[in-house]
């Protein structure tokens, strides 16, 4: 006999529903999109795709025009594409990269990663195997790995680091058409190829509508979609309780629309506390001159709060030893970050952030993408060959205001929208001082 279930309850219920389960509704979502893609290519000319079990990859950085996942970079070429594996297990194809520094970040449906495919792990060329835990074939000869996961969908996204030089730009094509994720019955051992800059587009070309990324999580639907969801994500050790909750309510509302509309509702009352987590000062560990930073990226486990937070302002970001982040709103003195005020943030010789890999800092606008501007310049760092160092070693970059007009001091700025924005900072596989937190981003002071 079922349990009597109260409007007033369902709907705390659901408000707490909402909130732990936003990133995994956002995945079988993306899904979705994937779903419709017949061959890897770019959605709307601009982001790579792929069909499930696919990815496409671009031939450059990204543009800004993109509003499929905030928070994107300018350091890499970057690839996108969803694992089902109702399908079936993937292959993935790692090529000779040779000094240059890449990463594969590969995901489940909690957005916590289940592969160490990189540079940092000193991952060999070849093919690996991507396959549902529960799936017992046979691994063919030739398959370097096997990595398992547990969730229905995965995601895929590579990333190739490039110098901002038309000479890197050449020369990273060879490796990038060989960065591939296939159907396990396509494996025949050898090397794929796909001429990235001659993959067709789907979806019409140019910018997403609006200013804001994707709505990938819809209140007015998130409950209807709720169910699929816990079917697709095991519940953990631990998290039986709380499926059998969520559960309870879901079958109450499929009985009663007076039960259902108090969780319609429900939703629509959460979405706006997890839109609130979009401000990155309002979540994280606080640091010294207002940054803030997470140290759980894609291991989130039951920090619901941080895989919400992060899914919202910057969803698919890397496990900490692959990069951390450092984010920023407001400057030393706590005043909201605003272009039409100038910015400098100075690294001392023994303070440019020590990386194995690469740094860099980026200005995003207030919906967390990039502000085009007539250098096309969003970030400066590792990749940039034209930044002007001190004498003494120390770099100091200016952010906002006017086009400082010495070449010396342009090449040192970045540009920023004459409104609120902010800084992130990337540290691509970050040394020892900065996982312990000895290191820390200076301060941005506002100077004109």
């Amino acid at each position: 006999m079922k349990q009597k279930v109260t409007a007033a309850y369902a709907a705390e219920v659901g408000r707490a529903a909402f909130t732990w389960g936003w990133p995994l509704v956002n995945m079988h979502n993306r899904l979705s999109i994937m779903e419709q893609v017949p061959e890897p290519g770019l959605l709307k000319g601009i982001v790579p795709a792929g069909p499930p079990n696919h990815i496409g990859m671009l031939h450059d950085y990204i543009r800004p025009e993109e509003r499929v996942v905030a928070c994107p970079n300018q350091d890499v070429v970057y690839g996108f594409g969803a694992l089902d594996a109702q399908r079936g297990p993937a292959v993935v194809q790692v090529p000779d990269f040779g000094d240059r520094f890449w990463v594969y970040q590969i995901v489940n449906q909690r957005t916590d990663s289940f592969v160490e495919l990189g540079k940092m792990y000193g991952t060999k060329p070849g093919h690996y195997l991507l396959a549902h835990e529960d799936w017992d074939g046979d691994v063919p000869e030739g398959i370097a790995g096997v990595f398992r996961y547990d969730t229905r969908i995965g995601i895929v996204i590579p990333r190739v680091f490039q110098d901002d030089t038309d000479e890197d730009r050449a020369a990273v094509q060879p490796v990038v058409n060989q960065v591939s994720v296939y159907p396990l019955a396509d494996f025949d051992g050898s090397m794929k190829v796909i001429d990235y800059s001659q993959v067709p587009s789907f979806g019409g070309d140019g910018a997403s509508d609006g200013d804001e990324e994707t709505q990938w999580v819809d209140p007015d639907t998130f409950f209807d979609l709720l169910p699929s969801v816990l079917d697709e994500i095991p519940a953990r050790p631990g998290e039986e309780a709380l499926y059998a909750w969520f559960r309870e309510v879901l079958d109450a509302a499929a009985e009663d629309d007076t039960i259902a509309a108090a969780l319609k509702q429900a939703a629509l009352d959460a979405d706006a506390t997890v839109r609130e987590l979009f401000e990155f000062r309002n979540y994280g560990i606080p640091l010294a001159a207002n940054w803030t930073t997470q140290r759980l990226g894609a291991r989130f486990g039951t920090d619901y709060l941080m895989r919400t937070a992060v899914g919202k302002s910057n969803i698919f970001v890397n496990t900490p030893n692959e990069t951390s982040y450092f984010y920023l709103d407001l400057d030393a003195q706590g005043a909201r970050l605003n272009g039409t005020n100038t910015y400098t943030v100075r690294f001392d010789a023994d303070e440019i952030p020590p990386v194995q890999g690469f740094w860099s800092l980026t200005v995003y606008n207030k919906h967390h993408f990039f502000h085009p501007n007539e250098l096309d310049r969003y970030s400066l760092g590792t990749k940039n060959k034209h930044l002007t160092f001190g004498d003494d070693g120390s770099l100091t970059l200016t952010v906002g205001g006017t086009a400082p007009t010495d070449p010396t001091e342009l090449a040192n700025w970045l540009p920023a929208p004459a409104d609120d924005f902010t800084l992130y900072l990337r540290t691509y596989w970050p040394a020892p001082s900065i996982l312990d937190g000895t290191w820390q981003p200076p301060a941005v002071d506002r100077t004109a």
